[in-house]
């Protein structure tokens, strides 16, 4: 089991404001930086989720542990197995939201209130996966949308991990007033 981060995200979030403020998260990859625009009006929890987390330096060295070409891209796990977390769970905050290019949303196990910290951008339309997984989030720019497509074009084994790590080198909440 991994150690349970709570504490330490909830700390992290005392100031966070979504009537006042506007959140971003960004990831410098090892293929380039990606910034993503949070929808904390569908999704609240999963907005301070991800923001408690990057804050304090979770995603730091994660690599993207799973690449499906024309389908998602996944990242969050501390082990890089696909199998940890953050030691806790969220409840799920779906939406109505569609899984298109560029956009964030939470993985899970077939529990709906299982997520953690691993999550997943779209590297296409995805309408499978409407209002069964959680979107809260969305690349804001096209060069961001860039380096999506492009860790969706690493090559990966037969069971969808890169054979060359992509990682989360560093990570940071842009906060701007409404």
């Amino acid at each position: 089991m991994s150690e349970n981060r709570r504490e330490e995200v909830d700390s992290a979030l005392a100031d966070v404001d979504f009537d006042k403020f506007n959140y971003q998260v960004v990831f410098e990859t090892s293929k380039g930086k990606i910034r993503m625009d949070l929808y904390p009006d569908v999704a609240p929890g999963h907005c301070r989720n991800i923001i408690g987390l990057t804050k304090i330096g979770f995603y730091d060295g994660i690599i993207f542990h799973r690449v499906i070409p024309d389908f998602v891209v996944q990242v969050g796990c501390p082990q890089g197995t696909g199998t940890g977390g953050p030691g806790y769970t969220i409840d799920a905050e779906f939406n109505n939201l569609p899984h298109e290019t560029g956009v964030l949303s939470m993985a899970r196990t077939r529990d709906p209130n299982s997520a953690g910290s691993q999550f997943f951008i779209c590297l296409g339309r995805v309408p499978h996966l409407d209002n069964q997984y959680t979107v809260f989030g969305k690349t804001c720019d096209a060069e961001s949308e860039a380096v999506v497509l492009e860790i969706g074009n690493v090559e990966t084994d037969h069971g969808d991990r890169p054979l060359e790590d992509v990682q989360i080198t560093g990570s940071e909440v842009v906060v701007s007033e409404k």
